[in-house]
């Protein structure tokens, strides 16, 4: 079967050796590595026959990543970290290739191949990078953004180097090539911005009014290759014409559906790649050289890493962020091997020195996920032992903080939750990791806390102590419970309202003594349920009989115990069989022009009115002398019997069937 049958063997080996990365608690792109390894040529056994072309068909993985990051990036984006990502880049690009340098000359090569060493580890990895923030859920943070703009920015730097380090014999002939690489880039971004911007959201226009989803998937795809094989035919990057070809598609009103439907395309591709990079790897080069491999990788990493987190802290990132980089960006990227192979072409590097740099490369991805993993640890670390860093405080008032509201996240949820507090004059604050969620809350003026809500350091800052409630908005069940505990030992009667991510973990709260807890899903899952049932008509008290059983089902068992959400679901039931209804006066009404009192409502029919809304203004508990007007919406609330005797009084049984908003 060819290639087919090396294609089939690749991915059963890939799926049992991710299925092994994931009951080990480790990244999936380590089995995909770990696969082409396996069947790799330098292992003996079962071995990948066209790993020539399983390597070319990775490329199309990396042209299918930057095009999907290209549709999840907009300029606005980088608007945040557009300073080091278009300065601070090309200079971490300058320090690096002088520490490959400096690195060579020690190792005792010479200046031409101890340049190429420096230019081919200056480059960072966008695909493990990017799988990495994924798999952590990353993605989002100001971080994230920072090493994506930098990423940008090293690969748009891939063609001037493969177009200067070639040259380096003979630098006047190089500088007319390198200009003419560089007005052919400047040609091609301003044709796609120019005409990309206009023509494909036409196309894809067209193409979704046709109503085929696999069409809609064959042209995004057609784009994303087809605009990097332009790119690649006028002597430009493959993958940075995908780059652009998503970045132009963002814009559009396409670009999330673009996105969703690419992502198992890429992700498939994206495993070739991976495992075509382990099958790169000679097991037994690495042991013939492992003393001088774990000194390059010991160097790079760290030279690297010092490099990134400076760069960052000099271009005023601080708290977690310059930590986040430099254990992000330390290892060598994948079009470090397009360039080494250039370097090979060209007698510029040997082989010898192509399977080192080759080996240290897959050394450090593999690090990659390990290390970047550790951030937060190593960053709780750092604030234990230097207290003298002291918190940012922000928005606090002068007088402090007691009796107040802690909210744990300042995501959508936990931001809505904070407008609501300040719209009430509530005195609450804030905590939160994500520097752009930070940044968020201070534009509204909130009192906001940078930090770990776990940490101790951070609940003092935050006075819990003093606190009255505990808002946890955090999905995720360690950090929840490191937070509750936490805020429990300094704070005995503090009330705790937590989100939950999984029925399963109800046992988790009921140990921590948290009852009060809110499951996104179930509750949405209810309100679509009830406004199902109100649709067929079904009477108001039977949704609240089958809603209500919904919950007693799911929730109930866990917090069976609960004295208060048995009284809570005995107040919901209690307060349906009011079934407060709303019934818009229309012209033929005799209500109209008449006030409460002289219908005298409450007496002839047995309901009663409790609000009225009329110009969009809610009138709650209407006095007696109100008087009804056209179009006013009246709720009323009673028995089924005493709202029938309402719609008699009123005369408005002939617009019984008529779809007058009536909600339960």
């Amino acid at each position: 079967m060819g290639i087919a049958a090396d294609i089939i063997v690749l991915i059963v080996t890939a799926f049992f050796c991710g299925l092994l990365m994931q009951r080990l608690r480790q990244p999936l792109i380590l089995g995909y590595l770990l696969a082409g390894v396996i069947l790799g040529p330098y292992t003996g056994g079962l071995t990948i026959v066209e790993s020539h072309d399983i390597e070319l068909l990775a490329e199309i993985g990396v042209a299918l990543l930057l095009f999907a990051l290209g549709l999840e990036f907009s300029l606005k984006d980088l608007k945040p970290v557009r300073y080091i990502a278009l300065i601070g880049t090309p200079i971490q690009i300058i320090l690096t290739i002088a520490l490959g340098f400096g690195i060579g000359r020690l190792m005792g090569w010479s200046w031409l191949p101890s340049l190429w060493f420096g230019g081919l580890i200056s480059l960072s990895s966008t695909m493990v990078i990017l799988k990495t923030l994924m798999n952590q859920g990353w993605l989002g943070t100001l971080s994230s953004k920072v090493m994506i703009g930098m990423l940008i920015v090293q690969d748009l730097a891939v063609v001037p180097l493969m177009i200067i380090l070639p040259q380096m014999n003979d630098p006047a002939a190089g500088l007319g090539t390198l200009g003419i690489a560089g007005i052919k880039a400047v040609l091609f971004l301003a044709t796609m911005l120019l005409l990309g911007t206009k023509l494909l959201p036409i196309l894809l226009r067209h193409i979704a009014k046709l109503g085929s989803r696999e069409l809609f998937l064959l042209a995004i795809t057609a784009i994303g290759l087809g605009v990097g094989y332009a790119t690649y035919l006028v002597g430009l990057s493959f993958a940075l014409g995908a780059f652009v070809a998503g970045m132009v598609l963002s814009e559009s009103d396409y670009g999330h559906q673009a996105l969703s439907d690419i992502i198992p395309l890429r992700d498939l591709f994206g495993l070739l790649f991976f495992a075509s990079v382990g099958m790169l790897l000679d097991p037994m080069f690495l042991l013939d050289h492992l003393g001088q491999v774990l000194a390059l990788v010991v160097l790079v990493c760290l030279g690297k890493g010092l490099i990134f987190g400076v760069l960052a802290w000099v271009f005023r990132y601080r708290n977690v962020i310059p930590l986040a980089v430099a254990l992000g960006l330390f290892q060598i990227g994948e079009f470090s091997f397009v360039l080494a192979r250039v370097g090979v072409s060209t007698g510029s590097i040997d082989h010898e020195l192509f399977s080192l740099l080759l080996t240290v490369a897959v050394v450090t991805m593999v690090m990659t996920p390990l290390l970047s993993g550790q951030t937060a640890r190593v960053y709780a670390w750092k604030k234990k032992w230097f207290r003298g860093e002291t918190l940012e405080l922000i928005n606090f008032p002068d007088e402090g903080l007691r009796d107040h509201v802690v909210i744990v996240g300042g995501g959508r949820v936990g931001m809505q939750v904070a407008s609501v507090l300040a719209r009430l004059s509530t005195s609450f604050v804030l905590v939160e990791l994500d520097q752009h969620r930070v940044d968020q809350a201070r534009a509204a003026g909130y009192p906001v806390v940078y930090g770990d809500g776990s940490h101790e350091v951070v609940q003092e800052a935050l006075s819990m102590g003093d606190a009255s409630l505990l808002i946890v908005t955090t999905p995720g069940i360690v950090v929840a419970r490191a937070i509750i505990e936490h805020a429990c030992k300094v704070n005995k009667g503090i009330r705790v309202v937590s989100r939950i991510a999984d029925p399963a973990f109800f046992v988790i709260f009921k140990e921590l003594g948290v009852t009060d807890l809110v499951y996104p899903e179930f509750e949405a899952s209810l309100e679509i349920t009830r406004q199902a049932l109100l649709h067929l008509r079904i009477p108001a008290p039977e949704i609240q009989r089958q809603t209500e059983a919904m919950r007693q089902h799911l929730l109930a068992p866990g917090l069976a115990e609960s004295e208060e959400y048995r009284t809570l679901g005995q107040m919901r039931a209690a307060e349906q069989c009011f079934d407060l209804q709303w019934v818009r006066l229309e012209v033929k009404n005799k209500l109209l022009g008449r006030s409460i009192g002289e219908a005298e409502i409450r007496k002839a029919t047995g309901a009663s009115v409790v609000g009225i809304i009329r110009d969009g203004q809610l009138v709650p508990n209407p006095e007696v002398g109100f008087r009804f007007q056209l179009n006013d919406l009246v709720a009323i609330i009673g028995s089924a019997e005493a709202r029938e005797h309402f719609h008699r009084f009123a005369e408005r049984r002939e617009h019984s069937d008529s779809k007058t908003p009536i909600f339960a």
